[in-house]
């Protein structure tokens, strides 16, 4: 038995020097190759456009965070607990094995020439072997069950057009790296004897004695030995070399991604240069570097694609393969050896995939890609990268982003291709028109502005006017609740909450205007700028402490997008109807809030009487998206659901994971062939999927838009009878009624 503190192996045991001399040399062009490569990705990023974020400040920071987060697989976790486990096997395994070769490779090429000893012997190259055992076993495992799902079931999310050889070829390296590693260690353990005793080597001990029992000797394991061991050695060094040139490189670009991710992202949304020679998506040159980033971020994985709601019912979305769409197009346009070393990429039309070749003028791709002699734009209705259906499809409900693990920011992306559209005139002549009444009349049901204030002649209380008295809170109404009949009905009685609450409150009456959110994500960039300017004037002129807003939409557009317009770089220019040279609100001295949030706060302090038994119905309620995923308000809702006494029932899909009405992006204007409308789906969910089955016998909400939405889905699924939609004003103001 060898004594404890002897306790090692010969790292190139039967490999004579010849044999070393060649695992140096391609170890170091394996080096050099990976090196080249990560750098040709990082030099193609560096040609995208400049970020308008600053993705580097606090950089240490970022660093820290983001390590945090891959390490502790918290995103993988969300919503999958397998895939969770997967990776978590998976990425710690790797890890491992890739500090153990590094501290191997320390030892013998640094450390030993230098001291003449070697420090991986005794109880460290015990505990050494332990860890590498134990972690490449759960390297293995984890690899397998990543087989498992993924050959489990062809037609799920891992699966699409995208899907590749490379694909198959990442997984399968990676068990066979594994399961090399624990059988040269193995047949090395067979063919020393003076192992026999390391019994932390438990995988390759087990291992031993399998290959013992089926007649492996010490002389058969020595001659095999050499064949097992190149094998492995080969195919660790060709994987270190083809990772930045093919699927592995997630790894790298995931982080990456991470880093510089915008925490605020899809909730504000950059602003168009005012530079009127700029293009948006004319080309794939119009994409910034972390635009271009994200694209290698992606890992194939299918959560956005599994999350999006346009997706679920039919339409022509698939979040994923946008991203992968416009990563292939920049690898076929790209004069990078990178993407040149990958076959030249490929671009997705309309009409299926086409090989493309770049399209080259002084070595730098000067279009998106030439096909067949011609170009093929970024975004059209037929013969596009992207097809403008697509986007035309997106509700803007930011589920694809929650849901994927690695920051991709498809949002930012998709509002880039819908400016692509709207300059080039290509929207749905619904989506013309709406875009024409808010030019006209400052709203987008075409009515007289004048009237935007009528709904106060049917309610006993005094609206005061913001522009003319100081007031708590300047209340942002809303489109909905000022020109729609059954919204009205929620303005009403929210006004008759402020009131009873005794707080003072005014609104704008005709300066009040459409916020801007919905024509925005479609596209209308200079619109928007329009309706943000001639607000943060009026608001200047007003005298308030807080800002509060019925809708969500209009909520995230004034708290998170208004601050953020540069408006003296437009401050100059004759078409915009404001003349403002400095920024609104960038330091947050305005509260901007959602009206559920004030109505809290006032439950709270008693402003009501409420003695939280007044209801007895059962309820289910809707995270509308602007709300929730947008600006992470889930609880103010439901504590004043819970206040009315109302027995509140969860959907599962709820909170970050709620299921969009169909109302965002536009959605309230256009019509899709889809087999069942967002709506339906979410009233289906809401009567069919909740704990409390058929005693629910209202959806509540928090948002205009998803009152229309869904009262147009009651009517069209055949939901009438079933279930009622009932704002949660409406249910405050019937609980203080029922409690009189």
């Amino acid at each position: 038995m060898i004594p404890l503190q002897a306790a090692t192996r010969e790292t190139f045991w039967t490999i004579g020097p010849v044999g070393k001399a060649a695992f140096y040399w391609l170890a170091a062009m394996a080096v050099l190759i990976f090196l080249y490569g990560v750098y040709a990705r990082f030099a193609a990023y560096a040609r995208g456009r400049p970020d308008p974020r600053n993705r580097l400040s606090d950089f240490p920071a970022r660093i820290r965070s983001a390590t945090a987060t891959v390490l502790s697989n918290e995103n993988q976790y969300d919503r999958d607990l397998y895939a969770g486990v997967m990776h978590t096997f998976v990425l710690w395994g790797f890890l491992v094995l890739l500090v153990a070769t590094t501290i191997l490779g320390f030892d013998i090429d640094l450390y030993r020439p230098v001291t003449g000893e070697s420090f991986w012997v005794g109880e460290f190259y015990l505990v050494y072997q332990f860890a590498v055992d134990a972690f490449g076993l759960l390297f293995v495992v984890g690899v397998g069950m990543a087989i498992y799902r993924r050959y489990r079931n062809r037609e799920g999310r891992l699966w699409g057009k995208h899907t590749s050889l490379e694909d198959d070829a990442f997984v399968w390296a990676l068990l066979l790296l594994g399961v090399g590693g624990f059988l040269a260690e193995a047949v090395g353990i067979v063919g020393q004897p003076a192992r026999a005793t390391e019994t932390v080597s438990f995988v390759g001990m087990a291992m031993a004695a399998g290959l013992r029992g089926i007649g492996l000797t010490q002389a058969g394991a020595e001659t095999l030995y050499g064949v097992i061991w190149w094998h492995h050695s080969l195919l660790a060094l060709a994987f270190v070399a083809w990772i930045p040139y093919a699927k592995p490189f997630h790894m790298i670009a995931s982080f990456a991604n991470v880093v510089v991710r915008d925490d605020r992202a899809g909730a504000r949304l950059p602003t168009v240069p005012a530079d009127l020679d700029h293009t948006n998506a004319a080309s794939i040159e119009d994409f910034t570097w972390k635009e271009l980033l994200d694209g290698d971020a992606c890992t194939k994985c299918g959560r956005c694609t599994d999350a999006c709601p346009a997706d679920a019912v039919g339409r022509n979305l698939d979040p994923r393969d946008v991203i992968l769409d416009l990563k292939a197009c920049r690898e076929s346009v790209s004069d990078d050896p990178v993407a040149g070393s990958r076959g030249g990429g490929h671009v997705a039309t309309d009409g299926g995939v086409a090989n493309s070749t770049a399209a080259i003028d002084g070595g730098v791709a000067n279009s998106t890609a030439a096909i067949d002699g011609g170009t093929v734009p970024i975004v059209a209705d037929e013969g596009g990268v992207i097809a403008s259906e697509s986007m035309e499809s997106c509700l803007s409900c930011m589920a694809c982003m929650d849901a994927c693990p690695v920051d991709i920011e498809h949002l930012t992306t998709f509002t880039r291709l819908n400016r692509q559209l709207v300059d080039e005139g290509a929207v749905d002549p619904n989506v013309r028109d709406v875009f024409e009444d808010v030019t006209r009349t400052g709203n987008t049901f075409g009515e007289p502005e004048g009237d935007r204030g009528d709904w106060t002649a049917d309610v006993d209380v005094e609206v005061a006017d913001a522009r003319e008295t100081e007031v708590e809170y300047l209340w942002y109404v809303g489109d909905y609740p000022s020109y729609d009949d059954r919204n009205r009905k929620v303005a009403r009685a929210l006004a008759r909450l402020f009131d009873a609450a005794d707080v003072e409150f005014g609104i704008l009456f005709d300066d009040e205007r459409y916020d801007g959110n919905d024509v925005r994500r479609i596209g209308e960039e200079f619109l928007y700028l329009e309706l943000a300017g001639h607000h943060v004037e009026t608001f200047a002129d007003c005298e308030f402490d807080s800002i509060v807003c019925t809708d969500p939409h209009s909520y995230n557009r004034i708290k998170n997008e208004y601050p953020e317009v540069d408006f003296p770089e437009f401050a100059d220019d004759p078409m915009m109807p404001f003349d403002r040279e400095e920024p609104w609100n960038a330091d947050a001295e305005v509260d901007v809030l959602h009206w559920t949030q004030v109505v809290e706060e006032l439950v709270a302090a008693d402003r009501f009487g409420l003695a939280g038994d007044e209801l007895d119905c059962t309820v289910t309620y809707h995270d509308p998206c602007h709300l929730g995923r947008y600006n992470d308000e889930y609880e103010a809702p439901r504590e004043l659901i819970r206040a009315t006494g109302a027995a509140l029932s969860e959907m599962p899909r709820s909170r970050e994971r709620s299921f969009c009405c169909g109302g965002g992006g536009g959605g309230l204007w256009t019509e899709h062939d889809e087999d069942v409308k967002p709506s339906e789906e979410r009233l289906r969910e809401a009567v069919e999927d909740t704990d409390a089955g058929d005693a629910v016998e209202r959806l509540v909400v928090a948002c205009p838009m998803c009152t229309t939405m869904f009262e147009d889905g009651r009517k069209t699924g055949g939901f009438e009878d079933e279930i009622e939609i009932v704002d949660v004003a409406e249910l405050l103001i019937e609980a203080l009624e029922t409690g009189m």
